[in-house]
């Protein structure tokens, strides 16, 4: 095989990947208009429906028109020679292919999030604003953008000088390695994450003493699930949209619940939701993703390895010299078929993990507490009631309302 074929190829794999996911897309626009299911009708009046409606077609319009200016600016990026171009800027300023690499990447990051935050920002400010979910000051909208570069950065920057100091190091050995830090580094992340990284963006402060405090306490004791710790975020400093999540495990594992979670719930459907948290930890469905997302990153390390050190990977890209960087960039688009496959494997995993966690917290707390959180979370959100069923198969790592709503009837 020719540099050039395998250029093709790479293309086409982007071209292809395009297509399928704006059809999908497509398919998925033309079910806004559909008649609400009759479980499902109490969810929005006719004009909150209609507002649903206009939200979802304005999202849609506006995803359309990023999707396509970036496929164009990729595609004319890999016929310009782009890589090479950027590759033969960090290899200007040093000869140490740590910090190429570093370099390498910092540039198309930072180009990257320089083109797309103007759309992030209209996003925010236009469609988020007009609908009545933008909370997110411009001041706090650059300060996050100036803390994702840093943690990119420190974190992102980190992890990746190592990879390359292993392979460096180690050659075809280097998967083995880079495996147990990814491993390692996720571990780490499922305990410290809530306490390290989220009080660098939000403020997380203990849910005071009173009735919803003691009714969450009184379930828990219920199921015999030790809780020490129910913390409540402020997202309504960015967002009117509400959720909560359950993170870490031992020690380590909390409950969060957004401010916005309290304001629109009752109690006892705020319990409903943790409910369904709790049956998540209760089912080891945290162990088993984690297990499962580790077992597939080493597998795809695995796959890398065989494949780094072919200079065709590098020479299709227009870079003469195997350069690990190079080869991951070629890599990453050739190993996405797998990847959506894998995907697809993953989301499915985890929409059965869903219906499991339903199905706990309806034998032992609540089934129709748990309905009507999800109905007037969907309402709150403008969700959307009639997704595509290929856009749930390929996208979707929950069920739809529908099908949690006739799950816990």
């Amino acid at each position: 095989m020719t540099p050039q074929i395998l250029f093709n190829i790479i293309i086409a794999i982007l071209v292809i990947d395009f297509i399928i996911d704006k059809v999908i897309d497509y398919l998925n626009a033309k079910h806004f208009d559909d008649k609400i299911p009759t479980e499902l009708k109490d969810v929005y009046s006719e004009e909150e429906y209609y507002k649903s409606q206009s939200y979802k077609k304005e999202n849609y319009k506006f995803s359309l028109i990023i999707s396509v200016f970036s496929f164009i600016i990729m595609i004319v990026f890999f016929y310009l020679k782009g890589f090479a171009y950027v590759d033969n800027i960090a290899r200007s300023i040093t000869d140490n292919e740590i910090f190429v690499g570093l370099i390498f990447f910092g540039i198309i990051m930072l180009v990257s999030d320089i083109i797309t935050t103007p759309f992030s920002y209209y996003q925010t400010f236009v469609i988020e604003e007009k609908y009545g979910f933008n909370k997110t000051t411009k001041k706090l909208f650059f300060t996050d953008k100036i803390k994702g570069w840093f943690l990119s950065i420190i974190i992102g920057g980190g992890l990746l000088a190592l990879i390359i100091w292993f392979y460096e190091k180690t050659g075809d050995q280097f998967w083995i390695y880079t495996w147990i830090l990814i491993a390692i580094f996720s571990i780490f992340m499922t305990l410290f994450y809530s306490s390290l990284i989220v009080p660098l963006f939000n403020k997380q402060t203990p849910l005071e003493k009173g009735e919803l405090r003691k009714q969450i306490e009184s379930f828990a004791n219920k199921v015999g699930f030790k809780l020490d710790n129910i913390f409540v975020i402020d997202g309504s400093k960015r967002s009117t949209k509400a959720n909560a999540y359950f993170s870490g495990f031992g020690p380590k594992k909390r409950i969060v619940l957004y401010d916005t979670l309290i304001n629109d719930l009752e109690n006892n459907e705020i319990v409903g939701v943790l409910a369904h948290e709790i049956g998540h930890y209760k089912k080891k469905h945290v162990f088993l993703i984690m297990f499962l997302s580790i077992l597939l990153t080493g597998f795809t390390l695995y796959i890398l390895s065989l494949l780094i050190n072919n200079s065709l990977l590098s020479q299709a890209l227009s870079v003469e010299n195997t350069s690990f960087h190079i080869g991951l960039i070629a890599f990453g688009v050739l190993y996405s078929p797998i990847s959506e496959i894998t995907g697809i494997i993953m989301n499915y995993i985890s929409r059965k993990f869903e219906y499991q966690a339903d199905n706990y917290a309806k034998e032992n707390y609540n089934g129709e507490s748990l309905i009507n959180s999800l109905k007037k979370l969907s309402k709150k959100s403008l969700s959307n009631l009639t997704p595509h069923k290929a856009s749930v198969f390929l996208h979707y790592s929950h069920p739809t309302l529908l099908e949690r709503v006739r799950n816990l009837n």
